[in-house]
């Protein structure tokens, strides 16, 4: 089973792709939301296992961070994906680099390769074949064209 820290990840990837592909979604609604859910369900016929123990607060730390920021996040992100806009990458893919640059910009105790390998383990769960290599390498640039932290 996933760590609480990772499943905080990965609520958090899927609120962020529900906002993205949903303009009129609010975060913290689509969260309070996500929990109850996940608080009512006590067995797998009430639709999300009993074993689905996310790091909440992570996951809202995550999901509001990435949301305030998302300005200062697409940029960091746009600077080192030369050759693809944002708005042509997978939602997917592009909500994992924004959770990953989130982290690296506003979670400065989570040490970067951690926050990469987290990104590109989301990516091989959720994303296309070509993504946790998509996401790593510019997550890696992104990284060194932040000059953050070496760890």
């Amino acid at each position: 089973m996933a760590s609480p820290r990772r499943q905080g990840r990965e609520v958090a990837l899927q609120i962020l792709c529900a906002v993205d592909g949903n303009p009129d979604l609010d975060a913290t609604s689509a969260l309070g939301f996500y929990a109850n859910q996940v608080a009512g369900s006590e067995d797998e016929e009430a639709g999300l296992p009993e074993q689905h123990a996310y790091d909440r607060q992570f996951a809202e730390s995550l999901v509001k961070q990435a949301t305030e920021q998302l300005t200062a996040i697409d940029q960091a992100i746009t600077q080192v994906s030369r050759s693809w806009r944002l708005d042509r990458m997978a939602r997917v893919d592009r909500n994992i680099l924004r959770l990953a640059v989130t982290e690296f910009l506003y979670f400065p105790e989570i040490p970067a390769r951690v926050s990469i390998n987290e990104a590109v383990e989301l990516a091989k769960r959720y994303g296309a074949a070509e993504s946790p290599a998509f996401v790593n390498g510019l997550l890696d640039s992104a990284l060194k064209s932040l000059d953050l932290r070496k760890s």
